[in-house]
């Protein structure tokens, strides 16, 4: 077959391997989200030379070539003409698509949302991806008055969306991102109740909350709508520890019990890769002021948390940037995602 017969097939190869997507047989879709990439859109943002895409198009066809079915990403434009083009990339090679959205605070912020959504539609995606807070619930509130506003907000945002939402016929997956815990984020989900509001699984983010994250999985799996699929590394430290995202199947998760939680919840999934390259964070458990928004849990998890974190010691030393030149940590950051795509290829997608 030769070079245009191949592109010519290429979505006909696609639904032949949809038809195979059903319960005993499935395999799964795999993806790659903006953040396994972050330091390489870094280096984006700062204009330095090697870069190998530059806006979302780009980092579709730069998944496809490292091994993933697509891309979780924001549009990065406002411009149809690019939504309609990337639609048209991803239908052509059989590929898939998931957007990023940043939810409104307020009334005066709901036409630029429903804008958004608009582009994202038209651009294939039929999930986004969004976030109540960039930061971490330990980091950013100090009180239990800040966190519950904070929460009050998050209920109230998605009375805001949820009919443009439903308008456009958009799946909202709402990312556990070290803000809720996991019954916290399921209780706020089925009080939305709505088919277009749910969860985008992170596989490691609640042990920064202290949390089993096979049983945060359990608590998230009836709402899940996305994933990001990676496999965390801990490290005792003298404040708490230390948590590094890791290549797959190298650190503490039972990824083929996570797996198979999310498929029988939902065998839709997009399984994306979020295989950050980056210093370990620092969870600083032992510290007074970690526990400010809910003092309940030292009494609870800190204890059964570090011995878990002691029982799992890193297999091979955790990724690190700091020190090391910028081309070298363009070039971890892409064999970091090549072996865990790889991985995914075998143990997921089939």
């Amino acid at each position: 077959m030769n070079r245009r017969a191949f592109i010519t097939a290429l979505p006909a190869f696609a639904a032949a391997r949809s038809l195979l997507a059903v319960p005993g047989a499935a395999k799964s879709r795999i993806g790659i989200c903006t953040f396994s990439c972050h330091q390489h859109w870094k280096a984006v943002q700062e204009k330095r030379d090697g870069v190998k895409f530059t806006d979302a198009i780009s980092f579709h066809r730069y998944a496809r070539w490292l091994g993933a079915d697509g891309v979780q990403t924001a549009l990065r434009s406002k411009d149809a003409a690019v939504a309609r083009e990337l639609r048209a990339l991803v239908e052509r090679d059989g590929g898939c698509y998931e957007g990023e959205l940043r939810l409104p605070k307020s009334d005066g912020e709901i036409g630029d949302f429903e804008n958004d959504v608009r582009l994202l539609r038209e651009a294939g995606a039929g999930v986004a991806r969004a976030v109540f807070t960039g930061g971490r619930r330990y980091e950013i509130f100090t009180t239990m008055e800040e966190f519950h506003a904070f929460r009050a907000q998050s209920e109230q945002t998605l009375v805001l969306v949820e009919p443009i939402l439903r308008r456009h016929r958009l799946k909202l997956a709402i990312e556990n991102h070290k803000d809720h815990t996991a019954e916290e984020l399921a209780v706020l989900m089925r009080k939305t109740g709505s088919e277009w509001i749910g969860v985008l699984v992170d596989t490691g983010n609640n042990i920064a909350l202290l949390e089993d994250p096979h049983a945060a999985v359990e608590t998230l799996a009836p709402f899940a709508m996305s994933v990001h699929f990676k496999d965390m590394a801990v490290q005792a430290a003298v404040d708490g520890f230390r948590l590094s995202e890791v290549p797959l199947g190298t650190g503490a998760l039972d990824l083929p019990r996570i797996v198979a939680t999310l498929v029988k919840a939902n065998p839709a999934l997009v399984f994306n890769l979020e295989m950050a390259t980056r210093d370990p964070l620092r969870i600083p458990c032992r510290t007074t002021g970690y526990f400010a928004t809910f003092p309940e849990r030292k009494a609870a998890r800190l204890d059964a948390m570090m011995q878990w974190v002691n029982a799992n010691p890193p297999k091979q030393p955790p990724p690190v940037v700091s020190g090391k030149p910028p081309a070298q940590v363009l070039a971890d950051e892409e064999t970091n995602n090549r072996a865990c795509l790889g991985w995914m290829r075998k143990k997921i997608a089939g």
